[in-house]
């Protein structure tokens, strides 16, 4: 039976240069030759099978499930590697990466890594619809209603300060890596709050969670699709309403994120090395309940990864087979 490896996370810092040591159970380095994709001229043959997995449960979620069936169904050696988003951009290009399953957007590095690079391809869509946005716990919604037209903010910021605001009312946010604009926002709207990270999509869920336990008063970045929604379910301020376009000069944002339709992107080698796995990568499509589903199974049950998607896939075989025909 071929091997699952993981990898584990690294901060953006770690990897400016792309010569960082990332340590797995055999020992490869970044920049080996052992820690790249051998698929690649050998059609209908898998072997190894790197898949980035950035930090938030949905996606480990996809790369479980993913990495599962590579394993099981078609034999790969998956490697997964715990990267955040924009350093997993970067291993394209040496054979580090194989696979980003869950994209958000990111025009700028398709820019760099697709258009200009050519190191990166897109594969499609997940099916998911990716939903950002800001969002207050439903016992502070029902009390005050207005709350949810981002106009009404100012009037209730001193409910939100916190130590870490600086006399201001409180935005938490998440992990600094996660697509945001959410300080252009602040600042563009006059709004007079501060982003203050959380730090993870834990931490995050946490503070949601007890602020509804205890009537706490608390806004933040939260996103769609997320398990937790089910636990509590949050609700959204509305902000400026999204344009094309309203959003292209990151400085300048004064408007509500669009919808993502979420999507996969690829090794450009990736792509035209023959391998099963690209197939299954290019196929690969569920749903927002899907995802969700093993996620809980993670994040709640405190199932292992890997027993999650065995679970899933177990109770998904024509999903499955779809994806490998």
């Amino acid at each position: 039976m071929a091997t699952q490896v993981r990898q584990w996370r690294v901060g953006a810092a770690g990897l400016a240069v792309l010569g960082l040591t990332l340590t797995a159970c055999g020992g490869a380095k970044v920049g080996d030759s052992s820690s790249a994709s051998d698929s690649s001229g050998d059609s209908g043959k898998c072997g190894a099978f790197n898949l980035a997995v950035n930090p938030w449960v949905g996606y480990e979620a996809d790369a479980a499930v993913v990495a599962y069936v590579a394993e099981h169904d078609l034999g790969c050696t998956v490697t997964q590697k715990d990267l955040k988003e924009e350093i997993a951009w970067q291993g394209f290009g040496t054979g580090e990466v194989d696979a980003v399953i869950e994209n958000w957007g990111h025009d700028d590095l398709k820019k760099k890594y697709i258009t200009d690079q050519k190191t990166a391809v897109e594969a499609g869509s997940t099916g998911n619809k990716g939903i950002i946005g800001w969002y207050v716990p439903p016992w502070l919604a029902k009390a005050h209603p207005d709350i949810t037209d981002y106009k009404n903010l100012n009037k209730y910021a001193s409910k939100f300060k916190t130590s870490e605001s600086g006399g201001k009312g409180q935005l938490l946010d998440g992990d600094p890596s996660y697509v945001t604009n959410d300080e252009a926002l602040v600042k563009n709207l006059k709004l007079d709050f501060k982003v203050v990270y959380a730090g993870s999509e834990t931490a995050l869920i946490q503070a949601f969670r007890k602020a509804e336990k205890n009537k706490e008063w608390v806004i933040g970045y939260f996103y769609e699709p997320q398990w937790f929604l089910s636990e509590v379910p949050l609700v959204k301020v509305n902000l400026p309403k999204y344009t094309d376009g309203c959003d292209a000069d990151a400085e300048k944002v004064a408007c509500d994120y669009p919808v993502y339709d979420l999507d996969k992107i690829v090794s450009a080698k990736f792509a035209k090395s023959g391998s099963p796995a690209y197939d299954l990568v290019k196929n690969f499509s569920w749903t927002n309940d899907d995802q969700n589903t093993v996620a809980k199974y993670i994040a709640v049950d405190k199932m292992a990864p890997e027993a999650a998607a065995k679970k899933w896939v177990e109770a998904n075989r024509d999903k499955v087979d779809a994806w490998i025909k």
